[in-house]
């Protein structure tokens, strides 16, 4: 059913939306308040006397007129917040909220919100003091010659002075004689941009923009852009100045940075968001935002238009502009010509007879109304100072001006004013001979060293030992013998992304893609044993988008220092023809070195029966992107569609884009001991193709996928995709990145280690190969890809890393140890887990002294090490904070004090009450507190020893886990007593923990102590 719709204003621009709203076959009627001459009474179009300045009546209006869609035109009424207001009352509004606004409204806010975002403008500062204005004018070390009022001005509220004085007199006009009211109160002043000017305008649903053709403003009153600044005397479009490639660098960093960036403050962008540019050296710089269509740019746009408004307009309030893109011509130019009254943009007569516009609609333009109104008793007369906008389209930008000032010509009222120049700087600019440049081939030098500048301190934050990652030479250096080698062999390798990088540009998400270049690279590295030691980057465009480029290299950077290589150097390619508009591509290349005695594979010592570890990936990694894409393509699903896989609100976008773990700092530690014989990278090729890789060629591989974690994209591109068992193990990770073989002994060793940071499991072993058998055989494969996604794997028969009938199926309990000096407590504790019948695993030694012998126990022993030094924190909440941080960090379950000498706070102590133990030496209750030893044989008594107990916020008042008694000697001196209840401890302590960690004992809520016989038994 066709609709009514409303438009709000009375200029050139609304008759131009009324215009082409007519056209639509789903509009009944377009109602303009207040309308002019040219919108009373035309076909579908007529006036309305509706107020809109009282949203009330207004919204009222619309309902009792069945208005299904209102347009607002001007900037003001938008700032008032008639959006807001009539959405509220139910009726369809289009344009931003009055928050949205802001970009307009207020210039301050504009410059701040383009600081805040990194969108590119002019540098600026703003002034509610003229004074502090002119002496920024006079003191800034740029040309500071541009005086706008921040507040709306109708376009006007600008001056571009020509030197110092002048700028400083335009702030004395606007703040001090109110040139233009109260919306000078604030002035913003800015540096004077040199290049061309533009404007480019969009339509924005909040999330997506679909850019206009390009368009150009004249602004001055006369020819040769001469005399005082208008509103705009004529506009002309498409622009030739901007080539596609600009205008796709312009929507990404300018159009799609400010409606992302008004997204993430929580102002929702719905509605045309216009950027009026200046195209200098430097690139594409942001002059101001308006909020609406440009007038008269909107009078050269909307006869381009080839889709229907009225559905672009519903399509942006249903936040779809995706799924419809809009349509302009290809083929034509529109230009428009202003008809102004005599003496504007100052005063001018109003009420003059305009004749001529019969014999104009014979000459195939357009004529769009502006301060027009009718006479009575018939004719149209003038009632502004911009009169009528003359439209004309045809094939050139020649023959389009020429229609539109014979059209002119044909029109007339006393004292009209009028350019006939409109367009002359495209003329110019397509008439040009010039010698060619660089640029014009499409190689930007300029953003190239821009880029550099970015990204020089992102690669120094990356210097390492060996290397200060400096950028700017033709070569990077690196020191080996800095770096601790002795007798090193060096290790390359080079790697990409693949398609991924597809994904990534079709959703815009660029900066995870440097984890994945690095990842890559790196992870293969390791594979010979070698420590990662720098890394260089090749980046390819067609054309260079500075703020694309240096996010990817951004996240080179923070991943190099996650792999704990340095940034060493790298190449920007640009290669204008070779690439379309926003692709880019990327190789990475690493060099590594490793002690001769230790690389890897060791294929001498892998034999029949070792164990294989897995590590777990975090999805994809970096590999079957164009098999993943194929799936989407044929199930018609795109990357802003919610993910049927992955976690709760993720989009398939954000699933695939999940960077590829870094196992350079996981496994350089495991892999120095000497406990791994070999590591696989899981990259292309899958697991059918990379572990043979590191083996000797009469082992085969033996794995079950019951004993890992499937994530859940795989199983849906097995179920969904219809990808075989083969296809899906020769091409994907299945949710392992790395694999590693080690010697049975070692299993549960290299097992805890990892699990201290990361998912790993025993996932098989090597058997001996028979003659034409596979390398490789997965069992259970397909029904671990169609049980339900994120499933714990089975550890039945491979409980902890063990293979069947090696040890109980018993989930071992996290344990954190806090020391202060030697740790021989530790070392008893370290003992107990270590046994195969244990119920507890130390994951993590944590000290607040650095260098103290326990850590280096706990080092030997193959355990993580942390120093929270108590003297670095300004109070115990803080120290206490940090501890908390790192337990949590490694999923610590409990944690035992062993000589551990600082007192916890009381929230630190409720939050992990009945989590917590200490040993006390003596038999508590008795002689608490400092100096047990000394107390006991002062009272005399024959009987202490020691207890282990709950840490309570008193101190030693928990409740009691195990007390062991230590009968005093007569001859007993305080050392001797305290060596014979030591060994007492290295006893008490581990049967305590086994019983907490195995839960035969729980502490109530009550504090009371709770027994559990069948555990214990």
């Amino acid at each position: 059913m066709a609709e009514r719709v409303l438009v709000v204003g009375g200029g050139g621009r609304e008759h131009a939306l009324a215009w082409k709203l007519a056209q639509s076959p789903l509009v009944q009627q377009v109602l303009v308040a207040p309308g002019n001459a040219g919108t009373a009474n035309s076909g579908k179009i007529c006036n309305s006397e509706v107020s809109v300045n009282n949203h009330c009546i207004l919204a009222q209006y619309c309902k009792d007129h069945s208005v299904g869609l209102v347009v607002v035109g001007p900037e003001v009424p938008l700032a008032a917040g008639i959006v807001d207001d009539l959405t509220a009352a139910g009726v369809s509004c289009f344009g931003p909220s009055a928050k949205a606004a802001q970009l307009e409204a207020s210039k301050s806010f504009s410059k701040s919100f383009m600081d805040r975002h990194n969108i590119p403008t002019a540098r600026w500062s703003s002034f509610t003091d003229p004074q502090e204005a002119c002496e920024y004018i006079r003191g800034a070390e740029f040309p500071a010659l541009v005086v706008k009022a921040s507040g709306l001005a109708a376009g006007k509220g600008v001056v571009v002075a020509r030197d110092k004085d002048e700028a400083c007199q335009a702030v004395l006009d606007i703040m001090k004689d109110k040139a233009f009211g109260s919306a000078g109160e604030t002035v913003v002043v800015e540096e004077l941009l040199e290049g061309e000017e533009v404007s480019c305008l969009c339509f924005s649903d909040g999330v997506t923009v679909s850019p206009m053709p390009p368009a150009q403003d004249h602004k001055r009153l006369m020819d040769g852009d001469e005399g005082p600044n208008t509103g705009g005397m004529g506009a002309y479009c498409p622009t030739p100045q901007v080539s596609e490639e600009e205008l796709q660098e312009i929507k990404r960093s300018v159009l799609q940075k400010t409606v992302d960036g008004m997204r993430d403050e929580g102002t929702p962008y719905v509605g045309v968001l216009y950027a009026g540019l200046m195209l200098t050296k430097q690139g594409p710089k942001v002059l101001e935002f308006n909020c609406r269509f440009g007038d008269p740019e909107c009078q050269v746009l909307m006869p381009l238009l080839k889709s229907d408004l009225y559905e672009v307009l519903k399509n942006t309030l249903r936040s779809d502009l995706s799924s419809s893109p809009v349509q302009w011509l290809e083929d034509g130019v529109a230009v428009t010509v202003v008809m102004a009254s005599g003496g504007y943009p100052g005063s001018y007569k109003k009420g003059l007879e305009i004749t001529g516009l019969s014999r104009v609609s014979e000459m195939g333009v357009q004529v769009f109304h502006a301060g027009t109104a009718l006479k009575e008793g018939g004719g149209v007369i003038t009632s502004g100072g911009r009169v009528l906008t003359v439209t004309a389209v045809r094939p050139t930008l020649q023959n389009a001006l020429r229609c539109a000032n014979e059209a002119v010509a044909a029109i007339s009222f006393p004292d009209a004013v009028y350019r006939r120049d409109i367009g002359h700087r495209a003329i110019t600019y397509l008439t040009r001979t010039r010698g060619l440049t660089y640029k014009d081939s499409g190689v930007d030098i300029a953003a190239g060293n821009r880029l550099v500048d970015l990204i020089k301190p992102l690669a120094k934050a990356t210097s390492r030992p060996g290397c200060n990652a400096e950028l700017g030479g033709f070569a990077g250096l690196f020191d080996l013998k800095a770096a601790g080698f002795i007798d090193p062999i060096l290790v390359s390798g080079t790697d990409g992304v693949g398609t991924k990088l597809k994904v990534a540009q079709a959703c815009g998400l660029h900066s995870t893609l440097g984890q994945d270049l690095v990842a890559m690279c790196v992870n293969d590295v390791l594979a010979q044993g070698a420590e990662p030691l720098f890394f260089l980057d090749y980046f390819s465009c067609g054309r260079l988008d500075v703020g694309v480029a240096s996010s990817v290299i951004g996240g080179i950077a923070d991943a190099c220092q996650m792999a704990g290589c340095a940034l060493l150097g790298g190449e920007t390619a640009e290669m204008p023809g070779v690439y379309g508009p926003g692709e880019y591509d990327l190789a990475g290349f690493c060099v590594g070195a490793v002690e001769r005695g230790a690389v890897l594979p060791r294929l001498r010592d892998i034999t029949e029966g070792d164990l294989l570890i897995g590590v777990a990936s975090s999805g994809l990694h970096s590999n079957g992107f164009s098999l993943v894409r194929k799936v989407l393509e044929r199930l018609d699903l795109q990357y802003g569609s919610p993910a049927p896989f992955g976690l709760p609100g993720q989009s398939i976008g954000d699933v695939l884009l999940t960077p590829t773990k870094i196992y350079s700092r996981l496994l350089q530690p495991i892999l120095r001991s000497g406990a791994v014989k070999a590591y696989a990278h899981i990259t292309g090729g899958g697991l059918l193709e990379n572990i043979p890789r590191v083996l000797p060629p009469e082992l085969a591989v033996d794995l079950d996928a019951s004993r890992w974690r499937i994530p859940s994209v795989f199983s849906w591109l097995f179920v969904h995709g219809c990808v075989s068992e083969e296809e899906m193990s020769r091409t994907f990770n299945l949710g392992l990145g790395a694999v590693l073989v080690v010697s049975r002994p070692e299993g549960q060793r290299v097992l805890r280690l990892l699990r201290a940071h990361e998912e790993a499991w025993v996932i098989g072993s090597l058997a001996h190969r028979q003659p034409g058998s596979e390398c490789v055989v997965i069992r259970n494969l397909e029904r671990s890809l169609k049980m339900s996604p994120g499933r714990s794997p089975d550890t039945s028969a491979l409980q902890n890393g063990s293979l069947p009938g090696e040890q109980s199926s018993r989930k071992r309990t996290r344990v954190a140890v806090l020391i202060s000096g030697t740790g021989t407590n530790l070392q008893a504790l370290m003992e107990q887990a270590k046994k195969p019948s244990s119920s507890a695993e130390i994951v993590v030694v944590i000290s607040n002294r650095p260098g103290v012998t326990g850590l280096k126990r706990a080092s030997m022993a193959g355990i993580q090490t942390r120093v929270v030094d108590h003297k670095q924190y300004g109070s115990r909440a803080e120290f206490d904070g940090t501890i908390d941080r790192v337990l949590e960090e490694f999923g610590v379950e409990l944690v035992c004090l062993a000589g551990f000498m600082r007192i916890l706070t009381g929230p630190f102590v409720r939050k992990w009450s009945g989590k917590m133990l200490n040993i006390h030496p003596s038999l508590l209750p008795s002689f608490k507190g400092v100096n047990a030893q000394k107390q006991a044989l002062q009272a005399g008594v024959r009987v202490t020893g020691c207890t282990v107990h709950f840490v309570a916020e008193e101190v030693d008042a928990g409740a009691i886990v195990v007390q062991e008694a230590v009968p005093i000697l007569m001859t007993d001196s305080e050392d001797s007593l305290s060596e014979r209840i030591r060994e007492a401890e290295h006893r008490a302590f581990p049967a305590a923990l086994e019983l907490v960690s195995s839960g035969g004992v729980k502490l109530r809520d009550d504090g009371r102590i709770v027994w559990n016989q069948s555990v214990q038994g």
